[in-house]
């Protein structure tokens, strides 16, 4: 049986020699709140210099109050438990699989055996290259990275680790894709091309108004003001991310935040076209018809559109117009682009979108508009021109 050797530690703790041959370092962190005992900790490695220096770090982080008591909690265990305890019944339903989506796809399979207190810099920044090598967009990698930054925030806040690794991470640049609105040239093509398909009030709606797919879709007439020409946004349908997922209505916009709208009066011209449609559809379907949430866009029976529908008719209606590489949100930019055009404000053009900030409205759209750029261009002209005159 080997000898053991004890002996102190510089900073304080005792250093010894395990009969299995290891080095052992034993330190006090304090005392129990209930029995009034030390609680004693320990440190292992296979040289007694090794040990020493873990003590060292151990004693030093206590002297700063930043000690963390050892944790053996995987990152793939906290995320578990983050999305449980943290985020369950917090955030909304789309959210919640969102970031489980992204721990399953992203993290675990990357960092979810290291264990928690393991987790340094190097571990994050590994992760965001190695998605960025893998051709990631700086969007996805960015989402990853938020996630991330949200779970080990938490693990701060309930001192399991010292510090969030992920501020000592960077991340790669993210390149905004060149938004593609409808020319002024495309616009009557596509009214044109709509013109006999069953969804054509809803895509005329998002034109005109500058809706999201779900927002138009979730749509209820309760939020259409016929008398004073205004729509509110409250609420949007929605598909659960999972195989076979269900669809609700998410009782919120995108930024959670319901807003109030006054789109031009042709808006409301396919509106009542289409209230008169559903109306007929609704005598015709009698008994069988069911629209429990009131939505304004539904098929012959009041049933919802199916997300996945309304985007592959968008397709086939833009490829016949020569623009196939258009998706039905390009209908939200061409309602921003057209009202910049005109000459609308960027608050005013916020508050239609229902951006968070104005300047996130004026950094997508401001430089959008070919014909803004030239009605710009010939207004200072203009003032040139006038001071000159004078």
């Amino acid at each position: 049986m080997a000898r053991k050797s004890t002996r102190n530690a510089a900073g304080g703790g005792t250093i010894r020699k395990r009969a299995d041959g290891r080095w052992e370092a034993r330190y006090t962190t304090g005392r129990d709140c209930g029995s009034g005992k030390q609680i004693q900790r320990s440190v292992y490695g296979t040289t007694q210099r090794e040990v020493r220096q873990k003590l060292a770090a151990a004693v030093a982080a206590l002297d700063k109050g930043v000690y963390q008591a050892p944790n053996k909690i995987t990152v793939s265990q906290w995320m578990s438990e983050w999305l449980t305890t943290f985020c369950s019944g917090k955030v909304k339903p789309l959210t919640l699989q969102s970031y489980a989506g992204i721990i399953k796809n992203h993290i675990t399979p990357a960092i979810g055996a290291v264990e928690l207190q393991a987790v340094k810099g190097t571990h994050i920044q590994r992760l965001y290259n190695s998605m960025t090598k893998a051709g990631r967009s700086g969007k996805t990698v960015k989402n990853v990275a938020a996630v991330l930054h949200k779970a080990f925030s938490v693990a701060l806040k309930q001192g399991i680790i010292a510090v969030n690794p992920c501020d000592a991470a960077e991340l790669p640049k993210v390149e905004r894709h060149e938004i593609t609105p409808l020319t002024d040239e495309e616009i009557p093509l596509f009214l044109q091309a709509i013109d006999g398909s069953p969804m054509r009030n809803a895509y005329a709606l998002c034109l005109f108004a500058g809706l999201r797919e779900g927002e138009c879709l979730g749509l209820s007439w309760k939020q259409v003001d016929f008398q004073r020409g205004r729509i509110t946004v409250s609420q949007q349908l929605q598909k659960e991310k999972t195989k076979g997922g269900k669809y609700y209505i998410a009782p919120s916009t995108k930024s959670g935040k319901p807003r109030t709208i006054e789109p031009p009066p042709i808006a409301f011209e396919y509106l009542r076209a289409e209230r008169v449609r559903q109306l007929e559809n609704q005598l015709r379907a009698g008994p069988v018809w069911d629209n429990p949430d009131d939505l304004v866009f539904t098929d012959d029976a009041g049933k919802h559109y199916a997300i996945v529908t309304f985007y592959k008719n968008f397709k086939k209606i833009a490829a016949s117009i020569g623009r196939p590489d258009a998706r039905p949100h390009d209908l939200r930019h061409t309602a921003a682009t057209v009202a910049i055009a005109s000459g609308a404000d960027v608050k005013s053009v916020q508050d239609l979108l229902g951006h968070a900030t104005a300047s996130f409205t004026l950094n997508v759209y401001a430089h959008t508009s070919e014909q803004m750029m030239k009605d710009t261009a010939a207004r200072m002209q203009s003032y040139y021109d006038g001071l000159a005159k004078g």
